[in-house]
């Protein structure tokens, strides 16, 4: 089964728990290792579409066209 699509805003606030969590220094080691990795997954995600949303808008910057951009469906993940 696929892995449910997430967006830059879910994946950014996932992080953000998870960096939280992590910062409290209470979270057993192997625990933290799971959150760590899963942390460094969400971070590829939100590089991932922040690069695809600079290569857009450096796309239309160049055509001067006037186009919408929906970043949170381009760089997704399964």
């Amino acid at each position: 089964m696929a892995e449910k699509e997430i967006m830059f805003n879910q994946a950014m606030e996932q992080l953000e728990e998870i960096v939280r969590q992590l910062e409290q220094g209470d979270v057993p080691l192997e625990e933290a290792l799971t959150l760590y990795q899963k942390g460094m997954e969400l971070s590829k995600v939100c590089h991932d579409k922040l690069q695809s949303a600079e290569k857009q808008l450096v796309t239309m910057m160049k055509d001067g066209k006037e186009v919408s951009v929906d970043i949170e469906t381009e760089g997704t993940t399964k």
